[in-house]
C-alpha cells in the first residue's frame, strides 16, 4: 500500500497497480482500476477519479467512478457525480452531485469503456458515451 502524506501536494495524472492513501492534496486525475483508493481524513482530491473501490474519510471535488464499490464515511465530502454497482453513505456524509448505482452505473462504465476502444468494423455503427 502506497500512501501519501499530509505535507504532500501532487499536481497531474496519477495511476498505479497497488492500494493508495492520500492524507494530502491531489490535482488531476487518479487511475486505479485494480485497486482501493483511500482519501484519508486530512487528504483532500480535486480529481477525476476512477478505481476499484473508493473510501472517502476527506474531501474530493470532482467526479468518483468505482468499478465495485465506493464508501463515504461520515466526515466525507463529494462535490461531484458518483457511480459505482454499491454505495455506502454513512450518516454525516455529503454528497453534492447526482448518483449512479446498480446496473445503471455497470451499464455506464461499459459503455465508456467501449466508447475508447479501437475502431469499429464497416456496418457496424457505435453508440457516443
Amino acid at each position: 500500500m502506497a500512501n501519501i502524506g499530509k505535507s504532500i501536494t501532487l499536481k497531474g495524472d496519477l495511476s498505479g497497480n497497488e492500494d493508495l492513501v492520500i492524507e494530502g492534496h491531489i490535482e488531476g486525475r487518479v487511475d486505479l482500476p485494480n485497486n482501493q483508493l483511500t482519501i484519508g481524513a486530512n487528504g483532500s482530491c480535486a480529481a477525476e477519479v476512477h478505481a476499484k473501490t473508493v473510501v472517502v474519510v476527506g474531501k474530493v471535488t470532482g467526479n468518483v467512478t468505482a468499478s465495485e464499490r465506493i464508501e463515504i464515511q461520515a466526515t466525507g465530502l463529494v462535490n461531484g457525480d458518483v457511480s459505482a454497482p454499491r454505495l455506502i453513505v454513512q450518516e454525516g456524509a455529503v454528497v453534492n452531485g447526482s448518483i449512479e448505482m446498480g446496473a445503471k452505473a455497470k451499464a455506464s462504465q461499459a459503455a465508456a469503456a467501449g466508447a475508447s476502444s479501437g475502431p469499429v468494423p464497416i456496418g457496424e455503427k457505435k453508440a457516443l458515451a
